[in-house]
């Protein structure tokens, strides 16, 4: 059974930091793009940044402020988020996108092309 756990929401002030985690288990973690997306109360879920073989890539929106890694061995992605803004304010998703044979230079950004999903977890900005 493949599950896919967030952790690390919750209230911070606009300015401020905070880690996102998704540990990930019953799939080869090393054959799947990590992804983060983010949807807000009435707003399409909208792709935040991923990660799979080469560097992680970002929407526009947060490069520069956001960071995604990954452990290989702990099956763990982070998102290591800074100077936060208000309009971050969403639920944060982590996905798993299956590399196909032939694509591992990938960089899927829609979310109907991830496979797994977490449960989402809650970020809240303060102005």
């Amino acid at each position: 059974q493949v599950q896919v756990v967030e952790s690390g929401g919750g209230l911070v002030q606009a300015g401020g930091s905070l880690r996102l985690s998704c540990v990930v288990s019953g799939i080869t973690f090393g054959w799947y793009v990590m992804g983060w997306f983010r949807q807000a109360p009435e707003k399409e879920r909208e792709f935040v940044g991923g990660v799979g073989w080469s560097d992680a890539y970002y929407a526009d929106s947060v490069k520069g402020r956001f960071t995604i890694s990954r452990d290989d061995v702990e099956k763990i992605v982070y998102l290591q988020m800074a100077n936060l803004r208000p309009e971050d304010t969403a639920v944060y998703y982590c996905a798993a996108h299956r590399l196909r044979f032939g694509a591992t230079d990938r960089r899927p950004m829609a979310p109907e092309e991830y496979e797994y999903w977490g449960q989402g977890t809650q970020v809240t900005v303060s102005s």
